[in-house]
C-alpha cells in the first residue's frame, strides 16, 4: 500500500496501467508529480487491485443500491467527499463522532442537519472490513463513492487515486471556517478555495456539483427576502423567486428545493444554464453569473456553451480536490469503523 506521508517535497501521483474500474474506465501507464507545501503523498489508481481487488465493486454496489432507493443521496455522497476534504485535506475526519477530547465535524455550523449518507459509508466499510480487513480506508471510500454518485447520476466517470490514510481527530473549528456558505460572494468563494491550492476555475467547476441535490428553505432564505450579497432579485427569475417563496411560505426552513430546477436528478451542465437565467438557488451559485467578477461569469458561458468542457474540467477538479493532503507531520490509519478512531474498537 502507498504511504499516505513520505519527507519530500512533492506529491507524486503513482498510476498504474491497464486498470479496468466499475465505471469501465481503463488507466493508462503515466507518472505526474506536484509539490504540494513540501509534502509528498502517493496516491496510486488501483491500488487495491492485489489487496482487495473487490473493492470498488463492492462500494459501486452499495452506492447504486442507496441512490436507486433515494437518487438525493448521490449528492449527499458527493457532498460528503468535499466537506471532508476542505478540513485538513482529504482524511475522512468528517465521519468522525464527538469524543470526550475533540468537537467533531458532524455538528459544525455547515454539517449539522445536513450532510446525509454516513449509513451507507458504514455499509460500505463494514462490507469491505468483511472481505479484506483493515485495507480500505474511509477517506479513499468517501472518494470512490462521489466518483460512482456522479456516474450514476449520468456524468462521466473518472479513475480515482487512492493511499489516503484516515485521520485521529477532526476539526469543528476548521469545518466551520474552512467550507463555504450558501451565501458567500466571488471574493469569499475565490479565498475558500485558494486557501486550500484550488484555482478560481476549480471553484466555479465544483459548483457545478449543484447540479445535483437539494437545499433547504434555511439555506436561501435570502434570496427571497432582497437580502443577498452582491447581487440582488433584479437577476432572479421572476417566476423562479415566485416559486420558491411559495415552496417555503409554511415558514418551515426544512422543506427542501431543488438545487438544478431542470434535470434534478442528473448530472449535466443546465446548473450553469439555470444561473444565466436568473435560476440560482443560492446566493453563491447565483453570483458566479451575475456578481461582480467577469471571469466567473465567462466559464459559466463557456460550460453552458460547451457541456463536454464541464465533464472534463469537473473530472480534472475533482481529482485536484481528492489529492488534497493533512496538515504536514499528521498521522493517519485505516479505521475499522469510520465513526471512531481505531484505539476505541479494541
Amino acid at each position: 500500500m502507498a504511504s499516505f506521508y513520505l519527507a519530500s517535497f512533492c506529491m507524486m501521483l503513482l498510476i498504474k496501467f491497464s486498470v479496468t474500474f466499475a465505471s469501465g474506465n481503463v488507466v493508462s501507464n503515466k507518472l505526474e508529480e506536484t509539490c504540494i507545501d513540501g509534502v509528498t503523498i502517493a496516491l496510486s489508481f488501483g491500488l487495491y487491485l492485489n489487496s482487495c481487488p473487490e473493492a470498488e465493486a463492492i462500494i459501486f454496489s452499495w452506492v447504486e443500491s442507496a441512490v436507486s432507493q433515494d437518487p438525493r443521496m448521490a449528492a449527499s455522497l458527493l457532498r460528503l467527499h468535499f466537506h471532508d476534504c476542505f478540513v485538513n485535506g482529504c482524511d475522512a475526519s468528517v465521519l468522525l463522532d464527538d469524543t470526550p477530547n475533540f468537537s467533531g465535524e458532524k455538528t459544525a455550523a455547515p454539517n449539522l442537519n445536513s450532510l446525509r449518507g454516513f449509513e451507507v459509508i458504514d455499509s460500505i466499510k463494514a462490507d469491505l472490513e468483511y472481505a479484506c480487513p483493515q485495507t480500505v480506508t474511509c477517506a479513499d471510500i468517501l472518494a470512490i463513492a462521489a466518483r460512482d454518485s456522479v456516474v450514476l447520476s449520468g456524468g462521466l466517470g473518472w479513475e480515482v487515486q487512492m493511499g489516503r490514510k484516515d485521520s485521529l481527530t477532526a476539526s469543528k473549528t476548521a469545518a466551520n471556517n474552512n467550507i463555504p456558505g450558501p451565501n458567500s460572494n466571488v471574493a469569499t468563494l475565490v479565498s475558500n478555495f485558494q486557501n486550500l491550492g484550488l484555482s478560481l476555475q476549480d471553484m466555479v467547476t465544483l459548483s457545478g456539483a449543484h447540479t445535483i441535490g437539494k437545499a433547504r428553505c434555511a439555506t436561501f432564505s435570502s434570496r427571497l427576502n432582497n437580502n443577498n450579497v452582491g447581487i440582488s432579485n433584479s437577476d432572479m427569475n421572476l417566476d423562479f423567486l415566485q416559486s420558491l417563496q411559495q415552496l417555503c411560505s409554511a415558514n418551515n426552513n426544512t422543506t427542501l428545493a431543488n438545487l438544478d430546477d431542470m434535470t434534478p436528478s442528473t448530472f449535466d451542465n443546465h446548473y450553469y444554464v439555470n444561473l444565466l437565467s436568473g435560476k440560482g438557488l443560492l446566493v453563491s451559485d447565483q453570483v458566479l453569473a451575475t456578481g461582480d467578477d467577469d471571469n466567473t461569469r465567462e466559464i459559466v458561458q463557456n460550460y453552458v456553451d460547451d457541456p463536454s468542457a464541464f465533464f472534463e474540467d469537473f473530472k480534472n477538479s475533482m481529482i485536484k480536490m481528492g489529492s488534497l493532503p493533512p496538515p504536514t507531520g499528521t498521522n493517519g490509519e485505516i479505521r475499522v469503523n469510520c465513526r471512531v478512531v481505531n484505539q476505541f474498537n479494541y
